[in-house]
Parts: C-alpha cells; structure tokens; sequence
C-alpha cells in the first residue's frame, strides 16, 4: 500500500464540503499541467489521458451546482466550468497549450476563492456561535 495514496482517501473520507472542492481543484489544476507538459513533450495519447481526467474533474464541479438554491453564484460558477471545460475540449483537439493556460488561470481563480472560504469559514463558525449565544456579534460571511 502506498501511504500517500492511503492519506489521501482518508482526507477525503473525513473531509467536509468545502474542503473536498478545494481538492477537486487541486485536482484538475494538476492534471492541465500535467497535459500541458506531455503535449510539449509529443506525448499526445498522454496529453488526452490528462485532459480527459481535468475534463472529469471540472465536470463533478459542475454536476454538483445547485442551480436552485445557489442562484445568480451558482449560474456564474456554471459559466466559468462551461469555459474551462471548452478551453479543455479546444486544447484537446487542437493540440494547443494557450486553452490549457487559460482553463488553468480560470480554476486558479476559483481555487483561490474557495481556499479563502475555507480559511475564514472556522472564524464564521465561531462568530454565529457567539452571535446565538447573545454576545452581540453578527456572520458576516
């Protein structure tokens, strides 16, 4: 057995939604850039494994909105995944490295906003705690 291999499906067995995103976009911004290397290297069926896993990954993203309850986020987050897995699409079909750099920078931008979500949120947790309990204090996030 491979420890990392047994870390990871532990992190994830035990990790809360918003981690397992941050993971999903670690994830596919992984496997671009593992594309883009096997493109420049002429390794094109490798290239196509690749995308096709960024491909996966970016389409779990994008099955798992809730177009209901998420709204106007929910309808812009599906934009942004329909333009990333079309940059894929282009980048796969087209042997090109721009599509993948700009998938890449589209899912940088998310992953960011994600991990700051997941930076703030125990800091959230503990201000709707002291916001119920009457100690004044409002979530403002």
């Amino acid at each position: 057995m491979n420890p990392m291999v047994e870390y990871k499906k532990t992190e994830i067995s035990t990790a809360d939604r918003i981690r397992i995103i941050n993971l999903l976009y670690e994830g596919a911004i992984n496997f671009i850039r593992i594309a883009r290397e096997r493109l420049q290297e002429g390794d094109i069926p490798a290239k196509g494994l690749f995308i096709g896993k960024a491909t996966s990954v970016v389409g779990e993203l994008a099955n798992a909105l809730d177009m209901e309850a998420g709204g106007e986020v929910a309808q812009n987050l599906a934009r942004l995944y329909n333009f990333v897995l079309d940059r894929l699409l282009r980048a796969n079909a087209r042997n090109e490295t721009p599509p993948l750099d700009e998938a890449e920078r589209v899912l940088q931008v998310l992953s960011a906003g994600w991990k700051e979500l997941e930076r703030r949120r125990p800091l959230a947790s503990v201000v709707q705690q002291q916001g119920r309990s009457g100690g004044g204090m409002e979530c403002r996030i």
